[in-house]
């Protein structure tokens, strides 16, 4: 929206410019007919000054549409840089599984930039290139129609010459950026990874994939810069002969006194002028055959519609903390073939607590990802409250979900920042209160500057189970209705997890809290405890009730019982 003015100031301005510099050979071919060759200092002088001010002129114009050209450019690329940072933001949990991180980087970065130049040479060159040559072949056809003839061969040859040389470099550059998007992916892996990396001992093995990607891309575009190289020799070679076919022709001319030294020169000049705006527009060509990817790549992003869409009459108020999983099933492909989830159907009173077990690959996640509609079931409905999920606004539903994932995640700020994500009015009180429930406070008041602690990015300067605990702490500020822990105290002590359930279950005894775990004691206290295989249900139960009745309950209790006496 911004940019439209400052567009339409660096058009117009170009074509004002393009006035002047084509009016000054004109005046050129009077200084040398007038003054010069009839030998009247007045004449020469007068046209001189004309000349200067034409020429400031000119330069004036071609500052102003230079600076708003450049104003107009970073405008329309940060407002394509603005879209597709919103659209990502509405994107569900499927459509980031189709567009990797990485790849969504480089369209932020890489592409947005190959836009941004692309539409600058739009509003300047693509529309100087085209006017100068109007102007210009008017002009040399008023000087001499006859002469005007040898454009008719140079423009032809050009772009033919042109059209081959873009459907050979054009397929180049779509996998030069496909390549770009690996690339990101290796750099993003590396440095997330560091750590790994060096305990590992595979700088060497990171190095070589490294360089494999990089050498790939500098391989790609040699072979495309190598095509597009001959774009420059056609058009001087195009040049050259023009104006030596011009010269000789002209010399003739004045010989026959068809036509005088002053207008040959200024041929030569709109003949320059031709033939370098055929060059400029030949590059505009070649800048947009390597944007032409880019603005694939983001149009792409921009089409991607939303998996997790919101309801046209939308529930704003999640009433309790039941849930009702009907005969779900879900596929992460979305296809009936390759479900993760079948037949699921299972009733969860408001304010219980739920164990769910079950090994790698079972389902666990799967199935309370569907809670907050992180993703939508392929078949069947769940219901929070008596409402299907897919009838609630997402706000209030996420809202009313609180979600501790398996990979925790903290941001560059501090302490207090981090946990007001949860809610970012909650006040000190209410921080104290959740990191209480998790376990957090303790090592929090053993920091220099305590919630006011600076995070360093992704958490780093925190161990595991400091992290998980800051995260178990960002959710219950939410006062969520239903709470759920992905794995989230896998990396803390048994008697600090203990703590965490004793307190979870005194002050949160209205929130239903689903736990997912690998240890059975970390639901033994439950409720009931969800067994899953498969994507299906295998057992549901208390803790006795499976003891007595499931034999995969039995091995696994059998079997960490016995871990824990070895240890």
């Amino acid at each position: 929206m911004g940019n439209r003015l400052p567009t339409f100031l660096s058009i117009l301005f170009v074509i004002l410019e393009v006035g002047m510099d084509v009016t000054i050979p004109y005046l050129m071919a009077n200084l040398l007919d007038r003054g010069i060759s009839g030998a009247s200092m007045n004449e020469i002088i007068y046209w001189g000054i004309i000349l200067l001010i034409f020429s400031f002129i000119a330069l004036t114009f071609g500052v102003l549409s230079g600076t708003f050209a450049a104003r107009a450019s970073t405008g329309f690329a940060r407002n394509v840089r603005r879209s597709l940072y919103y659209k990502v933001q509405d994107f569900s949990f499927a459509n980031l599984d189709r567009l990797p991180s990485s790849s969504l980087v480089t369209r932020l970065t890489t592409d947005v930039t190959n836009v941004q130049m692309a539409y600058q040479m739009l509003t300047r060159i693509a529309v100087r290139s085209p006017v100068m040559l109007f102007f210009s072949f008017f002009m040399a056809y008023t000087i001499n129609s006859e002469l005007s003839l040898v454009f008719l061969v140079a423009i032809p040859t050009l772009a033919i010459g042109l059209f081959f040389l873009i459907r050979l470099a054009y397929p180049v550059f779509t996998k030069v950026f496909k390549t770009y998007d690996r690339l990101n992916t290796t750099v993003q892996e590396n440095i997330r990874s560091i750590r790994v990396v060096k305990s590992f001992v595979r700088e060497d093995h990171e190095i070589t994939k490294f360089d494999d990607v990089n050498t790939t891309i500098y391989k790609q575009f040699s072979k495309a810069e190598k095509i597009i190289a001959f774009n420059s020799p056609l058009m001087q070679g195009a040049m050259y002969a023009s104006i030596l076919a011009i010269s000789y022709i002209g010399a003739k001319l004045i010989t026959t006194s068809s036509m005088t030294t002053g207008q040959l020169m200024s041929f030569i000049t709109y003949t320059g002028q031709i033939l370098m705006s055929l060059m400029m527009l030949s590059m505009v060509i070649v800048m947009l055959t390597i944007s032409r990817a880019s603005i694939q790549r983001i149009e792409e992003v921009l089409n991607e519609e939303s998996d997790i869409t919101e309801p046209a009459d939308p529930v704003l108020t999640v009433q309790d903390g039941s849930i009702h999983f009907e005969d779900v099933s879900f596929s992460y492909t979305n296809q009936a073939d390759k479900l993760n989830l079948k037949d699921i159907t299972l009733h969860i009173p408001s304010g219980s607590t739920v164990g769910v077990l079950g090994p790698t690959g079972s389902g666990k996640t799967s199935l309370v990802q569907l809670l907050a509609r992180l993703y939508d079931v392929f078949s069947g409905s769940v219901k929070i409250g008596g409402v299907d999920v897919r009838e609630y606004s997402l706000k209030s539903l996420r809202d009313s979900v609180g979600v501790v994932l398996q990979k925790n995640t903290l941001f560059s700020g501090t302490v207090a920042e981090n946990l007001r994500w949860g809610n970012e009015h909650a006040s000190m009180e209410e921080l104290i209160w959740a990191t209480k429930i998790s376990q957090a406070h303790s090592f929090i008041d053993t920091l220099e500057e305590k919630y006011e602690s600076e995070v360093e990015q992704e958490g780093t300067n925190f161990s595991g189970g400091q992290r998980q605990r800051l995260s178990i702490a960002r959710a219950l500020l939410k006062r969520p209705k239903v709470l759920i822990l992905d794995d989230s105290t896998s990396a803390v002590d048994t008697k600090t997890e203990a703590s965490i359930r004793s307190a979870l279950k005194d002050e949160l005894s209205e929130t239903t809290k689903i736990i997912i775990a690998q240890r059975v004691t970390s639901v033994i206290d439950a409720d009931q405890i969800i067994i899953l295989e498969d994507g299906m249900v295998h057992a549901v139960g208390t803790h006795e009730q499976l003891l007595d009745s499931c034999t995969r309950y039995q091995e696994m209790y059998a079997s960490q019982m016995r871990k824990e006496e070895l240890a």
